[in-house]
Parts: C-alpha cells; sequence; structure tokens
C-alpha cells in the first residue's frame, strides 16, 4: 500500500514553476521545476499540461524516495490568477487532475508572503516585471488588489519602468520633454545610438519586444548616477510600493501593530539603494509600525507552507520545512 503526503506544493510564475512534495511532518520528499505558467496565452488546459510534467517529476521523486503515491491536498500558487474567478477556474482545472484529494488556488503573491513569515500573516509587495500587493490574518482575512495593469489602477513593475523610461528618452531627444541621460543609456545598451534608432527598432522588430524589460536596470543606473528624471521615476515606484502596502494594511486593521511587509520579486529584491532606501524611510513616515524585509526564501516554500496551514500541522513541521528550503 502506498503513502500519502501531506502536501503537493506548487509555485508556478510566468518563467518557471517549483513544485514540492510534503509529508506531515514538513519533510520534503520530492521536488521538480518546470517551465513558465501562463493560461492567458495558451489557455488553461495547456497551462495546466505544462505544470502536470513537473508535478509527475516530483511525485517520481517523493515515490522512489519514501513510497508516495498520492497527496491529501494541493496548495497552488499561481501567477496569473489575478482575481477570485480566476482562482476558481484554476482550482477546477487542477482538481480535474486528481493530484490530491483537495485543491486551494491562490495568486502566487500570498507564496512570496507565506514564505516570508513565520505566521500567515502580513503584506506583500511584490514588483517583477509587474506590481502586485497582498495581505493576510490568521483568521483567514485577506486584502488584495486585481494586478491586472494600468486597467485596474496599477503603476510599477519592471514592465512599466520601462515604458515609462522610453517615453521620457524619446521626448527629451526630440525637444517634448525635459534633458535626461536616458537618451543615451537605453539605446546604448542595444549598441544603438539614438533614441530614434532605438524607437525605430522596436517598432520594426529588430530589437524583439520582449527586450524592454532589460531596460529596468539601466534606469536604476542612470538614476544612481544622478539624472533626475530616472530618479523621479524610481521614487515614484517607492511611492506605489508604499501606498499599496498601506492600503492592505488599513483594509486588515493592522496599523496600530508591528506587522511584517515583505518586499519580494526582481526589482525590489535586488535592493537598488535609492529605491530600498525611499521605500523604508516612506513607510516609516506612514505607517510607522510596519516591520520591511527583503524575502529571499523560494517562494514554493510559501506555497508548501499554505498547504501546512491547511492541515493544521505542528510548528515543527512547519520550521522543519523551512530549514529544508533556507539552509
Amino acid at each position: 500500500m502506498g503513502v500519502t503526503a501531506s502536501v503537493l506544493a506548487v509555485d508556478a510564475g510566468n518563467s518557471k514553476t517549483d513544485v514540492a512534495v510534503v509529508a506531515a511532518d514538513g519533510t520534503v520528499l520530492g521536488t521538480a521545476r518546470g517551465g513558465g505558467f501562463r493560461p492567458p496565452a495558451v489557455g488553461v488546459e495547456a497551462a495546466v499540461d505544462a505544470l502536470e510534467e513537473a508535478v509527475e517529476q516530483a511525485m517520481g521523486r517523493a515515490r522512489a524516495a519514501a513510497g508516495v503515491t498520492a497527496v491529501s491536498h494541493v496548495s497552488a500558487c499561481l501567477a496569473n490568477a489575478d482575481l477570485p474567478v480566476e482562482e476558481g477556474r484554476l482550482a477546477a482545472a487542477l482538481h480535474a487532475r486528481a493530484w490530491g484529494a483537495t485543491v486551494e488556488v491562490r495568486n502566487d503573491t500570498f507564496a512570496i508572503l507565506r514564505a516570508g513569515v513565520a505566521e500567515p500573516r502580513g503584506v506583500a509587495v511584490v514588483c517583477g516585471a509587474g506590481i502586485n500587493c497582498v495581505g493576510m490574518c490568521p483568521d483567514g482575512r485577506t486584502a488584495r488588489f486585481p494586478a491586472l495593469g494600468r486597467l485596474s489602477g496599477d503603476w510599477g513593475g519592471g514592465w512599466a519602468l520601462a515604458e515609462e523610461a522610453l517615453w521620457h528618452a524619446a521626448r527629451a531627444e526630440d525637444g517634448r520633454g525635459a534633458p535626461t541621460a536616458l537618451a543615451r543609456t537605453l539605446p546604448a545598451h542595444f549598441g544603438l545610438g539614438s533614441m530614434y534608432a532605438l524607437v525605430e527598432a522596436l517598432h520594426l522588430g529588430h530589437v524583439a519586444a520582449h527586450r524592454r524589460h532589460e531596460l529596468s536596470p539601466v534606469l536604476f543606473a542612470t538614476a544612481a548616477a544622478g539624472d533626475a528624471v530616472a530618479r523621479a521615476l524610481v521614487d515614484r515606484l517607492a511611492e506605489e510600493v508604499v501606498l499599496m502596502a498601506a492600503v492592505a494594511l488599513t483594509r486588515l486593521d493592522l496599523l496600530d501593530e508591528e506587522t511584517p511587509v515583505l518586499l519580494g520579486g526582481s526589482v525590489l529584491a535586488a535592493r537598488h539603494p535609492q529605491l530600498d532606501g525611499r521605500v523604508r524611510a516612506l513607510l516609516a513616515e506612514r505607517v510607522p509600525k510596519a516591520v520591511p524585509h527583503v524575502v529571499a526564501a523560494p517562494p514554493v516554500l510559501g506555497a508548501a507552507l499554505l498547504g501546512l496551514d491547511h492541515a493544521g500541522a505542528p510548528a515543527g513541521a512547519r520550521s522543519r520545512l523551512r530549514a529544508h528550503f533556507e539552509r
């Protein structure tokens, strides 16, 4: 008779997927990594098919290590699960695969939050390609935003920063905007001599559109060199990060008690001095009880911890699980 593991944890982002099979005592029995999870681009079924590859690999390793043949609960934190209705559709799709007896789907930002806190309590702001914020309390209350970009009132993330930098640089070169070194540093990144040349290359596809994300680090480097326009964009991002955190803390009635505010995603985790310093200064000014931390732990840890929370696992199991991923 096979062994039933407690949790199948899935953290699926746009670029990669991590899966872990976890025992009730927090022991990690098998892991695997797969490709990105992009249901808007390929459809829900095809996206879940891609997940299945990594799930089968992790289950195969758990089977070889501990005789695991089944899982009690699937805890999946998924990119593009931005609305409750999308979480419901994805949960139904995962339940149909019969990977576990029960399934819970959350937006992937919850994984980053849970990975960074000792209990399910706090707020996380994630800034990578886009920007998002979630909060949670042990009593089950959550705070979240749709995080659909400008459509839902968002500003920020690496993609938005690159777009803003291009806009200011193009206007600086043709005289419509304030002078900025971005008019030189952005095209130089692609070996081009002017913004006109970069605009043309992007428009005609000589520089692939997806490569715009490479310009976010260029913006931060230009800001660090003292350019006023670039520095203003970095300060604006800090304002957005703190605004989202403050709203989430307010919704959860956490303004008057010390509460972790987790900072994650490639942009915030890079700890650019101006951005990191400005975020911390604004938090101290506006929500002085907030305790900021940059999350270094892998998000799949958060998905697994949410699964152990669901199972009512003891503190020792959560500690054992955390030790595995943080060693």
